[in-house]
């Protein structure tokens, strides 16, 4: 008994330190990306700039076209999902997930930063509402993803590696759920991205 329990103890403290060493990453891809945008030429900043006001635009002039929007972000998130997905059930993908998860985090950082820079305090209001509500569930979603994509190829790895007598097909069974569930996550934040968020941007702009 006293071995179970010591057993299930030391599964719960090595998944703890999975996640902690995957929410690392992310966060420094977070602050990555604020950093990187003092690091750009002014030209790119310019760029940027043009595109954020482009977007903002579309929202107060109601030229988005949600339809449009709506299938690009899911299509977008799904073939993401779907890589990370994907790379789990292939030996050589950790090192690769754990690179894609820091590009998450960067592009949520630079695109934070880049909003508050050019739009200075109504742009903090402006990247909270359109980044926080999708983008930090889309994060926590991917993380989710990554953590039994890097568990499924470790069990994997000791099936064919070190003959470890372990059921795959129970573990792949419960990795084709975490799909299911990214998908409906998926889905849930692009509905928000699209109809939800671009509402609340309204009354910024």
């Amino acid at each position: 008994m006293n071995q179970i329990i010591k057993k299930t103890r030391n599964k719960i403290a090595n998944q703890k330190k999975k996640y902690l060493f995957l929410g690392v990453i992310l966060l420094c891809g977070i602050i990555s990306g604020i950093l990187f945008l003092f690091f750009i030429s002014k030209e790119d900043k310019s760029l940027v700039k043009d595109e954020l006001n482009l977007f903002f635009q579309s929202i107060t002039e109601k030229k988005l076209n949600y339809f449009t929007s709506f299938w690009n972000s899911i299509g977008s998130n799904f073939l993401f999902l779907l890589f990370l997905w994907i790379l789990g059930i292939s030996i050589i993908g950790i090192p690769v997930i754990i690179f894609f998860l820091f590009l998450k985090g960067f592009i949520f950082g630079f695109s934070f930063s880049s909003i508050v820079s050019i739009y200075d305090l109504k742009g903090f209001l402006l990247a909270f509402f359109y980044l926080v509500p999708h983008h930090l569930l889309l994060l926590v979603l991917f993380l989710l993803v990554s953590f039994y994509a890097i568990n499924f190829s470790i069990r994997l790895l000791q099936v064919l590696f070190l003959k470890q007598n372990i059921s795959l097909s129970h573990h792949f069974k419960r990795y084709c759920q975490i799909l299911g569930i990214g998908i409906l996550g998926i889905t849930v934040c692009s509905l928000l991205e699209v109809f939800a968020v671009p509402f609340f941007l309204d009354f910024f702009l």
